[in-house]
């Protein structure tokens, strides 16, 4: 996709299939153009077609290049540069059948006026023309996929352009040290050594340097909001951590058995909590194995245990003989099932903070376990900080910068010179220009808006 285009491009910018209205948009010079053509009604030849009134919703018929009538829709004509993508841009709300939207369409490229849009392709006029910078673009991509109400939330706040503002403030904070750095190379004081660095000038860039260890600390977090987060449920055979996994997913996900041995993979079901995407996943029983296959299902279940966000350790509440804590780690839950079986008696840790006694046969018990989890996926996914590192290039180009940053501070102490310093924190503040988009980020643009849906 070519950075600057004059061609006008047209899509559905709505969801397809049928619905009571679609939204076909066109964007770029021959917008105007384009849309007289489709409001020309060829039974009046001697009326010129006007253009409706700029940002004002006009009911017009639309017609095809014969004069045929095509639908009566809502017209929105946003003449450049106070639209979208800071093109002429034209919104088509006509009604939602597949035919009526064809048609439309069809209409539109027989006037050789527009072409079909790349798939982001009205996204990336956007930044083009500097409406948006990266990190929004990014984040009309996540509200696009928000599926949860975290992820709205999350995203929402990116949009908002919070993210952009730290990454630029960050980049302020080089500059201006650059800035002093060249000042003491180009007007040294006669008593000075030329090139001398005032590590009193580099306080600023070592707070940064701990603002992007934070950054970089907290990208696990924001990227579980997007991704899920990851509980494993592990136990010994038989406990009932398939029952248990069937109860919170609310039907019958794995197979349950009193088959020791049943479960031999991982099986995941996806749910929400507090808001969030989280996947819940069922592991084979942790015992020695009795053939290959069992024992490559207890390796998986190890190595999910390892991945997971949250454990919950899963017992036979009348046999805790049986117990696989070997890797029980603080802040993992732990549940007793089968208390219907108890007989009255309270099983061992009952009343502990942490400990479910539970049925997932019966269901007793399970309410209290489940408030627990939501509000641990809660806790330890909502912030009040600016979301920053949401996605693998954003770590990557905070990872560049911190290095660049540490580098020339490194250097600054034992006197390398102010030159390279200077050019240390040039690529620092190069790195953070790249998230944002204000330096030249060209080999990524087509990466970015390819993953955009058509029409958007």
């Amino acid at each position: 996709m070519p950075r600057v285009s004059f061609d006008t491009i047209i899509a559905l910018a709505s969801g397809s299939g049928r619905a009571g209205v679609a939204v076909i948009r066109v964007s770029g010079p021959g917008s105007a153009a384009l849309l007289k053509a489709l409001l020309c009604d060829l039974s009046d030849v001697s009326r010129e077609t006007p253009l409706p009134k700029p940002r004002r919703a006009t009911i017009r018929t639309l017609h095809d290049a014969e004069g045929g009538f095509l639908d009566e829709a809502l017209i929105l004509w946003m003449p450049a540069p106070e639209s979208y993508t800071g093109e002429d841009v034209a919104e088509l709300h006509i009604h939602g059948g597949p035919a009526v939207i064809e048609a439309v369409i069809a209409a539109a490229l027989k006037t050789r006026l527009c072409r079909i849009a790349e798939p982001g392709e009205f996204t990336r006029r956007a930044f083009d023309s500097g409406n948006i910078d990266l990190t929004q673009a990014e984040a009309i991509g996540d509200l696009i996929d928000a599926e949860t109400e975290g992820q709205r939330r999350q995203a929402g706040r990116l949009y908002q352009g919070e993210a952009a503002r730290v990454f630029e403030g960050w980049r302020g904070l080089l500059i201006s040290a650059m800035a002093a750095l060249e000042a003491s190379i180009d007007f040294p004081d006669e008593a000075d050594i030329p090139g001398e660095i005032d590590l009193a000038a580099l306080e600023p860039i070592e707070a940064l340097a701990v603002d992007l260890e934070a950054a970089l600390g907290d990208a696990g977090r924001l990227a579980t909001v997007r991704e899920g987060f990851r509980i494993a449920i592990l136990g010994p055979p038989n406990a009932g951590k398939s029952s248990l996994m069937n109860h919170l997913a609310r039907r019958e996900a794995a197979i349950v058995s009193p088959i020791a041995g049943t479960t031999r993979d991982v099986v995941e079901v996806r749910l929400v909590l507090a808001g969030y995407p989280v996947w819940i996943a069922d592991t084979a029983g942790l015992r020695e194995a009795s053939d290959a296959i069992e024992a490559e299902g207890v390796r998986r279940a190890l190595t999910r245990a390892e991945e997971a966000d949250l454990r919950i350790w899963v017992s036979d509440a009348a046999d805790v003989s049986h117990e696989t804590l070997a890797s029980f780690r603080e802040g993992d839950l732990r549940v007793l099932n089968k208390a219907d079986l108890l007989n009255g008696d309270s099983p061992p840790l009952a009343g502990d903070e942490d400990v479910f006694v539970v049925s997932a046969h019966t269901g007793a018990g399970l309410d209290p376990l489940e408030r627990r989890l939501a509000q641990l996926v809660r806790e330890r996914l909502e912030t009040d900080e600016a979301p920053l590192v949401t996605r693998a290039r954003h770590r990557e180009l905070v990872e560049e910068a911190l290095a660049a940053v540490e580098r020339g501070l490194e250097g600054a102490r034992i006197g390398i010179g102010a030159e390279l310093v200077s050019e240390d924190l040039r690529l620092a503040a190069r790195a953070l220009g790249r998230i944002t988009g204000s330096i030249d980020a060209e080999d990524l643009l087509d990466v970015i808006f390819s993953q955009f849906c058509v029409g958007k």
